[in-house]
């Protein structure tokens, strides 16, 4: 039996990356389900990748690809998008993600018998959703750019709180790997209260930092006028992981700053630059040409998170599994996802709502969180055993690929039903209206 060497596995994921993007793209299935499945195949079925050597590979690309990934999302998020859906956007990312892990903690505890901690902890790492497995098909099934927006731009920041979240379920179960603040804060307050003030910590000075960075990064690039190819790439990308180690050192969220720089990256023109407009035009060409840079980095970690963690998968424990598997998800899907948004009703009507509530795919950051708990598992020998980090990773895995199939095939159906559709004429219909009103 042949297996592969480390980098013979790098060159093999690659180009089977490659392949399953030219099936997606011909067939119109999203890519998540068949990068996953051909992880599977190159890995458990044809034992051509060695699990052990999958895992050490996925413990790799797990934080250089979220870092990248992150920060790269951050860009693209729109601050006059945010500011005006930021009721909805806020709720959605604390509130809602928070119900959403405590309801699938309960339904995983229900289903598998296992803790609450247990649980929480699964729902923690699902908590995030990946619309823009979804974006494809928003371009082919027109729908309210409203409601497209809201739901891409609330995964943007569920994505690092979502990981924040789960770090914070991984301090209840495991106090040892969380280093000592969390220790200190429990051993005052409790592990509950601990976790409440970890995680306002985590966001507030993961936040401040991120602003911090951002703003510096943009002096900097003005400063030293590194506009082209290789200085602003090589720079972004320092920058992008300068803000994850600060953050970790402080024991904060070092994904969360990634992501904040980036967001303070892509929306410099709100820090009100008076600059003169040629300036202000390489500077934007320069943003432009490392977000370029940072998409293919992105694209190429998300090809590794997803087919390295299918070669990393015990068929064993999927197939025996599976059926509870399934019925996790679809509690997560069914009755978490639509409970948690269930605040928005205060800003969105009840058939806007359902819309939002139905559509939230798990993707990427469950995907590269999958494996976490099997690794602790691997490393402490406490609070969580190998048993139940395998369970974890399979039902992850189960949950994930059910969510991106089921949501994609019948959002084109819930788009008619619930009458958010909205044709290209109207959309530019509706923006001259709104011009319109603006000068009035």
């Amino acid at each position: 039996m042949i297996e592969l060497t480390f980098a013979e596995s790098i060159f093999l994921v690659l180009f089977i990356g490659v392949l399953s993007m030219i099936i997606s793209r011909r067939t119109g299935i999203s890519y998540i389900p068949i990068f996953i499945l051909a992880g599977m195949l190159i890995g458990p079925v044809l034992n051509l990748i060695p699990r052990s050597l999958a895992h050490s590979i996925f413990d790799f690309v797990r934080v250089f690809g979220l870092v990248i990934i992150l920060f790269t999302e951050g860009h693209n998020l729109s601050w006059k998008i945010l500011r005006k859906n930021f009721g909805t956007i806020a709720t959605l990312d604390t509130v809602g993600l928070l119900i959403t892990a405590i309801i699938a903690g309960f339904i995983f505890e229900a289903v598998f018998h296992s803790s609450f901690l247990l649980g929480f902890l699964f729902g923690a790492i699902i908590g995030a959703t990946d619309p823009a497995t979804l974006i494809p098909l928003f371009r082919q099934y027109r729908v309210r750019q409203d409601i497209e927006t809201v739901i891409v731009t609330e995964s943007i920041f569920n994505d690092p709180l979502g990981i924040v979240l789960t770090l914070i379920a991984v301090s209840m179960l495991i106090p040892g790997a969380s280093g000592g603040l969390f220790s200190e804060l429990s051993a005052r307050v409790g592990v509950y209260g601990a976790g409440i003030i970890y995680f306002l910590y985590n966001v507030a000075v993961s936040i401040g930092i991120g602003i911090l960075l951002g703003v510096a990064g943009y002096k900097f690039i003005k400063a030293t006028k590194i506009y082209d190819f290789p200085e602003i790439e090589a720079f972004s990308l320092s920058l992008a992981f300068l803000g994850f180690f600060i953050g970790e050192r402080l024991e904060a969220s070092g994904y969360l700053v990634a992501t904040v720089t980036g967001i303070i990256l892509g929306n410099y023109k709100v820090l009100k630059p008076r600059e003169d407009v040629r300036v202000l035009k390489r500077i934007q060409r320069a943003i432009e040409k490392e977000v370029h840079f940072n998409d293919t980095l992105a694209a190429l970690a998300t090809i590794f998170i997803f087919v390295v963690l299918g070669a990393e998968m015990n068929l064993q424990v999927i197939a025996s599994n599976l059926g509870k598997g399934l019925l996790v998800a679809l509690g997560v899907m069914l009755v978490a996802r639509p409970l948690a948004t269930l605040p928005i009703l205060k800003w969105w009507s009840p058939r806007e709502y359902l819309f939002i509530a139905l559509e939230g795919p798990r993707g990427v950051v469950p995907s590269a969180l999958a494996s976490l708990p099997l690794s602790l598992a691997l490393k402490y020998h406490e609070g969580i055993s190998v048993y139940w980090g395998e369970i974890i990773m399979a039902v992850v895995v189960v949950t994930v690929l059910a969510s991106v199939i089921l949501e994609t095939l019948w959002l084109p159906i819930l788009k008619d039903k619930l009458g958010v559709g909205e044709t290209v004429e109207e959309r530019i219909k509706r923006k001259e209206m709104e011009k319109k009103k603006k000068k009035k």
